[in-house]
């Protein structure tokens, strides 16, 4: 991770943070796919752009995503995305112990999806490079289409394998993982569909970031009452999602999606995700949605705010994504697309732009900087607004 001039030897926002927001912003995942893969079809040629902008709780995460898409014959598509966090921090846990900092994340991939008949193979490499942290990944899925084209069954397998260094130093430390996946579709009627994805993650090697740390009560320490010491995390993690989704098509064109995720892992950690969304088309070009999410989860089992003294447990966490915590989202979007035949050469363009605004509530993790000068423990409960935006370019052709 690039570091700006301003920060110290301390860096605290974490890859999983990363990873969640690049979900939030770019919408990839499998049980997508699943719903988008019903007929045993290539995907279509396509260019998409897009410009993202996250902002929030003192850091603001922008830049460019690109993907292309072309078929080669009739059984292979070929696929690439590059894709840019250009980062701004001053947060929460920066601001306690060190000072704001920029970064910037590149990430690039290659894939393949191959058709034979009703079945659909896709494979896909992605590299991502930050100045102190290298992550590599390889994703392989089988698609089938099953009684009349009716039920789709897909089965995908990732393997990830991490570098994680840190400023000053030479060495890195390695991490790996292995998802499973199984996801089904079925389509109940010609305007409904229901999907369910399962997904199984192990996780191996060094799993903290290098740079957070906890706190813990240091009577000796007269100007606040504590201390800090690095976080220490176990060195393996099991996670199992399930979630379920529906779609229904509208008489007037318009649809509704509904979908619940539960999660839980071996650090005990226990989540659930309520998602809808409605689209509701103005006209052939002009179409409108509204979505609404609420996300809630507990702690992990080694994670506290503050500590009753150093060294008194084996694993110690402070990352307050770790904690008990609540997430609201409230989105809109408007989109303008531009039918075949409008542009020479061109079946379809669509323009596209996006916003969510995000409340976050943290149940056992307390505001140290807004807190300051009152009694240890006492600080007041951290929140914070969140702002997504983004927009894009989809062409069809």
């Amino acid at each position: 991770m690039a570091l700006g001039v301003v920060v110290a030897v301390i860096k605290f926002t974490s890859q999983a943070f990363f990873k969640t927001i690049f979900k939030l912003l770019i919408t990839v995942n499998f049980l997508t796919h699943s719903f988008n893969s019903l007929a045993g079809t290539l995907p279509v040629d396509t260019v998409d752009s897009l410009y993202h902008r996250y902002e929030g709780g003192g850091m603001t995460i922008d830049g460019p995503f690109i993907l292309v898409r072309k078929s080669v014959g009739n059984q292979f598509s070929l696929s690439g995305h590059y894709y840019v966090d250009s980062v701004s921090a001053a947060s929460v846990d920066v601001l306690a112990t060190a000072s704001a900092y920029t970064e910037e994340r590149t990430e690039v991939s290659a894939g393949v999806d191959y058709l034979n008949e009703k079945t659909l193979m896709s494979f896909k490499y992605t590299n991502s490079e930050e100045n102190d942290f290298t992550a590599n990944s390889a994703f392989f899925s089988v698609s089938q289409d099953f009684f009349g084209d009716l039920t789709n069954f897909t089965l995908g397998y990732a393997r990830g394998w991490d570098d994680v260094g840190q400023l000053g130093k030479s060495e890195t430390e390695d991490a790996d993982r292995h998802i499973y996946q199984v996801g089904m579709t079925q389509v109940l009627t010609k305007n409904a569909l229901i999907g369910v994805n399962l997904e199984t993650i192990t996780d191996e090697g060094f799993l903290q970031n290098p740079y957070r740390q906890v706190r813990f009560i240091d009577p000796g320490n007269t100007a606040r009452g504590y201390s800090y010491q690095l976080e220490s995390y176990p060195e393996t993690r099991t996670s199992t999602a399930m979630a379920f989704r529906g779609l229904y098509y509208l008489p007037y064109r318009a649809s509704i999606k509904g979908e619940y995720r539960y999660f839980n892992d071996s650090w005990g950690i226990e989540s659930h995700t309520y998602d809808l969304l409605y689209v509701h088309p103005l006209d052939d070009q002009w179409i409108v949605e509204g979505k609404f999410r609420y996300y809630s989860q507990t702690q992990a089992d080694f994670y506290q705010d503050l500590f009753p003294f150093k060294d008194s447990q084996t694993h110690l966490a402070r990352d307050k994504e770790l904690s008990n915590f609540s997430g609201t989202t409230f989105g809109a979007g408007i989109s303008y697309e531009l039918g075949q035949g409008a542009i020479t050469h061109i079946d379809r363009l669509k323009f596209t732009l996006l916003l969510d605004y995000i409340q976050f509530e943290y149940d056992n993790f307390r505001d140290v900087v807004a807190g300051e000068g009152l009694a240890v423990g006492t600080e007041p409960l951290y929140e914070f607004d969140a702002w997504v935006t983004r927009a894009s370019i989809t062409l069809e052709y």
